[in-house]
């Protein structure tokens, strides 16, 4: 794509990497046939494509955000299929963080969006406040038919995805350190997150028991939280990096403390940000270093749980599991099978899901600030699912699993769940109904020391 930008505008550094990512795009259109706004709405202003024109002639016009581009990138799930797809390697994910950041600097929102923004941002990234407000969100279920024909769909969509009671609070809460009784094989640093922490703490237990298991201490360190993702991807650049830079302070004490192996992350879209800190501060010669050092020990929980061997599991199920893979997962960090295998090797039977390419819909925040385009890519997820005709569906991500648990009666949990339970843990929340077709391997009377002599 050619480009028109002045020597002056180039000195800009944003402008610059702007102009670098454009040039790469070759007008193909191989990247609207996955674009899931695209496929749902037909418009090539919500295509990858599309958006590239809004964007270039913006930042080459030197233009606040007009409304056009504003609606556009907004409907914009970043869920990097389109990157997947292109054959010229354009850094799309980069280019759209550039032109959120300028909209949020130079757009013109209404009050009801800016005020929905600020809301999010408030509470979800900070588990007291996200508590507070889950715990609020029944008593305005009853109104929700009056904020929709008042034009609050968000306020609405934010209230029907909250969970109906909270689940319990984890084994394994707050900063510190599980050690393994194992022999000691490696030591972690594992993210606890923020919204999983309110919605599904279980995740993190059976990630830490799942890992002790197999000699691995998991640290949790004091100081870290949001990995900065929701505020980023709402073009709050300021507010993202306070995240960022808290996390890369407080591993950086974990790591200058001994040896760490990985950074493990088991909410997807965390780790997509995460493995991107190194570019995020490259600019910063304060943390420059220590951020690209943490990104490149991060790993997605299935990444690294890949790397060592489980041994055979405990339990035997005939349980089919619908795998379905987050675009976090196997679009913004390329792993696509190392979850399914898995779940092969703990004894249950996997499925593809159809257009397994395609966004379920949640996409961070995006689900409550685009719920009509949330729900109809739900919906046509859910349908894929049901055609797959699974006992329950695993997934990588937690909104992900918050997002498809409200359109299907289905059970979902996280695949360390799925694993956590074949290798010895407790049945994952949501799926009793299922521990009748789940059985213990019997244990060998004898053992192979019983034959083989010293």
């Amino acid at each position: 794509m050619q480009t028109n930008f002045t020597k002056e505008q180039l000195r800009d550094p944003r402008i610059a990497e702007a102009d670098r990512i454009l040039r790469r795009c070759v007008h193909c259109g191989f990247c609207t046939a996955t674009c899931s706004t695209y496929v749902v709405v037909g418009d090539e202003r919500d295509s990858p494509r599309g958006r590239i024109y809004l964007m270039k002639d913006m930042f080459e016009k030197g233009r606040d955000a007009s409304p056009e581009v504003q609606h556009h990138v907004d409907r914009c799930l970043s869920c990097l299929s389109c990157m997947t797809t292109c054959p010229g390697g354009v850094d799309y994910m980069h280019l759209v963080d550039l032109a959120r950041a300028h909209i949020e600097e130079t757009g013109h929102r209404p009050f009801k969006d800016r005020a929905m923004r600020s809301l999010l941002a408030w509470t979800v990234p900070y588990p007291d406040r996200f508590v507070r407000a889950v715990k609020l969100a029944p008593l305005g279920k009853p109104l929700v038919p009056l904020m929709r024909r008042i034009g609050l769909e968000e306020l609405a969509a934010m209230i029907e995805l909250a969970p109906r009671t909270l689940p319990p609070k984890a084994s394994f809460a707050g900063a510190g350190a599980a050690a393994t009784k194992m022999e000691r094989k490696a030591r972690v640093i594992m993210l606890a997150g923020c919204a999983q922490q309110v919605l599904r703490p279980e995740i993190n237990d059976a990630t830490i028991r799942l890992l002790a298991r197999r000699g691995v201490d998991v640290v949790v360190a004091a100081g870290a939280g949001c990995c900065g993702a929701l505020e980023h991807h709402m073009g709050r650049e300021h507010d993202a990096l306070k995240h960022v830079k808290a996390n890369v302070d407080a591993w950086s004490k974990e790591i200058d403390k001994g040896p760490i192996d990985a950074v493990v992350i088991n909410a997807s879209g965390c780790g997509t940000t995460v493995k991107d800190y190194g570019h995020m501060l490259k600019r910063d010669p304060d943390y420059a270093a220590r951020a690209a050092r943490i990104s490149e020990l991060t790993l997605d929980v299935s990444e690294f749980l890949t790397k060592y061997d489980l041994g055979a599991p405990v339990r035997w199920s005939s349980l089919r599991v619908a795998y379905h893979s987050a675009c976090s997962l196997q679009h913004g960090q390329r792993v696509t099978d190392d979850p399914k295998a898995l779940l092969r090797k703990a004894g249950f039977s996997v499925v593809d899901i159809a257009e397994g390419h395609i966004c379920c819909g949640s996409a961070g925040t995006y689900n409550i600030l685009q719920p009509e385009l949330a729900r109809t890519l739900r919906d046509r997820k859910v349908a894929h699912i049901r055609n797959a005709k699974p006992d329950v569906v695993a997934a990588g991500n937690i909104g992900c699993i918050t997002q498809l648990a409200t359109g299907m009666d289905i059970p979902i949990a996280h695949t360390v769940e799925l694993l956590d339970w074949a290798y010895g843990g407790p049945v994952p929340r949501g799926l009793e109904a299922l521990e009748k077709f789940v059985s213990d391997v019997p244990k060998p009377r004898r053992t192979a020391e019983d034959y083989i002599g010293t």
